[in-house]
């Protein structure tokens, strides 16, 4: 997509800090970081919601975050990772190409956590079964 930052990114057009790139996936520094350390892993190919992204593809997503999330910690000395894929607007997509986020924890950072935790009842769990069951 010719508008797209991550695609500009990804095409060499716009510069970033490079940690990691195969033929399909490339990973580089947020330059609005979160902790020290925040990458980003995309796919090159422009998809704009995972749920329309090919599963090969997103595995060598994932594939590349575990590894660089393994050297982050090992040379970031942090205390603990957050990988976050943020899809669509109302869970807090910015830009509209898939971005999974490995944000390293310290123990001192500020971020607050955890999430507000619900409950799940029988019923509901098993309603949730049946439909979304593949």
């Amino acid at each position: 997509m010719s508008d797209c930052i991550f695609c500009k990114i990804a095409a060499g057009e716009i510069p970033c800090h490079k940690i990691a790139e195969s033929d399909n996936v490339i990973a580089f520094l947020d330059v609005m970081p979160i902790t020290r350390g925040h990458l980003l892993v995309i796919p090159k190919k422009h998809v704009e919601l995972v749920y329309d992204a090919e599963p090969e593809l997103m595995a060598e997503v994932m594939s590349t975050a575990v590894k660089l999330s393994a050297t982050a910690k090992k040379v970031l000395k942090c205390d603990g990772m957050n990988l976050l894929l943020n899809t669509e607007k109302c869970a807090g997509q910015v830009v509209p190409h898939v971005h999974l986020h490995l944000i390293p924890r310290y123990s001192d950072d500020s971020i607050n956590w955890p999430w507000p935790q619900g409950s799940l009842d029988g019923e509901t769990a098993s309603q949730l079964v049946k439909t979304l069951k593949i």
